[in-house]
């Protein structure tokens, strides 16, 4: 313990304002450490830190900036007012933009903010404006960001300009609940050069198709209600995602397979697909495989009804068309319980998976028909070096734990491959 004549002294030996005598340098890595409201509380501190905020070049105002003791403010007036305080009070760049406005009527203000933050260099921007009226319309001085890197817009409605070139040096894009018509989404994204990485929650059913051309493309997520997309030129791609979302998008809408897949033949590049099954072939059987093979694809994650025999086929279908296959996760897309023998679909066993070495189920009942896709896979897999079981529902986990217990005694193919079932 410090003797009182050396604590006295060490005391004596600080500035009497510590806080107003810290370097220019640290009084901003503070401040970016602090949620925003917190960097502008600091203002009180003394008459040295009252504008220390106001240099900020990342600005945060989220949910967690806009809630109170009670609850969000909502008002337009006051959201209006910590806007136009930031365009009166900030000085310098600001790169890095979040606002994320609580449901609440649509506030003139966000223009002028939109304007100054074009102004002044803005490279990540996020806008997220569930307003309880129309969309929020982008304005003109929007398509003049040309700083922009990174971009996350939700609830907004977007018309281009005639005179608008495109933002290229944006690498990623993200657009959830956009108002846009299918031909201006597509001519946006071809008219970011740069673009690497992309994400579309699409809500609207478009007559048309949104054609995708990005030949720096590496990873593209898509959920919407479109009828088919068509990925026209990205021969980067590595990591595709389809899913439909809870709200189920697709609706009674499904793409057909084959006809999806056909612009996949040029694509080396790409080594993870993820599914939510969402396909179907067109009147007649299901293809045994693609007429071409994906020697690329390292990585399957697909959620498929298994008691659906047309679902089941297209999912051997892909399989036998990805022959480099490494890692596997099937889930199943609507869990089902007490199924009659009559409903079950068998799996026919002329597939071979050469490659694959880890497999995760995540399953519902522990029913026959996932016993019969678990051997299946076990007795064709050669290199296989791990099985992992998981239960889609609590109320399941038992049957499903009985199940993987069972598995372990089962011929497999492979002497390495171990069988075990995981706690989710």
């Amino acid at each position: 313990m410090m003797a009182p004549e050396a604590k006295k002294q060490c005391c004596e030996s600080l500035p009497f304002d510590v806080l107003s005598n810290l370097p220019e340098n640290v009084i901003d890595i503070i401040l970016m450490c602090l949620p925003f409201r917190d960097a502008v509380r600091t203002s009180i501190l003394s008459n040295i830190w009252r504008y220390k905020w106001c240099r900020l070049p990342e600005l945060t105002l989220d949910d967690a900036f806009w809630k109170t003791k009670n609850n969000l403010i909502c008002h337009t007036t006051a959201i209006t007012k910590i806007i136009y305080h930031i365009l009166i009070f900030h000085e310098g760049p600001i790169t890095k933009f979040t606002l994320c406005v609580p449901k609440s009527r649509s506030c003139p203000m966000i223009d002028d903010l939109i304007y100054f933050l074009a102004k002044n260099g803005i490279r990540d921007l996020v806008l997220k404006l569930p307003f309880k009226s129309e969309p929020y319309e982008l304005p003109p001085s929007f398509f003049k960001s040309l700083q922009l890197r990174n971009l996350n817009l939700q609830n907004c409605l977007i018309l281009r300009p005639p005179t608008f070139k495109g933002l290229d040096r944006l690498i990623r894009l993200e657009l959830c609940e956009v108002s846009i018509s299918s031909e201006e989404l597509g001519s946006l994204i071809s008219h970011c050069l740069l673009l690497e990485h992309l994400v579309l929650y699409i809500a609207e059913t478009y007559s048309n198709l949104i054609e995708i051309n990005a030949p720096r493309l590496k990873s593209f997520y898509f959920a919407g209600s479109v009828r088919s997309i068509f990925l026209k030129n990205i021969p980067l791609l590595a990591k595709l995602l389809l899913a439909s979302s809870d709200t189920d998008y697709f609706g009674e809408e499904k793409w057909d397979m084959v006809k999806f897949f056909e612009s996949f033949e040029s694509f080396s590049a790409l080594e993870h697909i993820y599914l939510n099954m969402i396909f179907a072939a067109e009147a007649g059987e299901v293809p045994t495989r693609l007429p071409f093979s994906l020697n690329s694809v390292k990585r399957l994650d697909i959620s498929v009804d298994l008691y659906n025999s047309v679902e089941v086929s297209c999912v051997l279908c892909l399989i036998r068309s990805f022959p480099y296959l490494q890692y596997m996760d099937i889930s199943e897309a609507y869990p089902k319980y007490d199924i009659e023998e009559a409903y079950q679909v068998e799996f026919t066993s002329d597939v071979t998976f050469n490659h694959l070495r880890e497999v995760r189920l995540t399953l519902a009942s522990g029913s026959i028909i996932e016993m019969q896709l678990a051997k299946l896979l076990l007795a064709n897999s050669p290199m296989l070096v791990r099985m992992l079981f998981a239960s889609c529902v609590v109320k399941a986990s038992a049957a499903v734990k009985k199940l993987a217990a069972e598995l372990t005694t089962f011929q497999r193919a492979s002497p390495k491959a171990e069988v075990s079932f995981i706690e989710n």
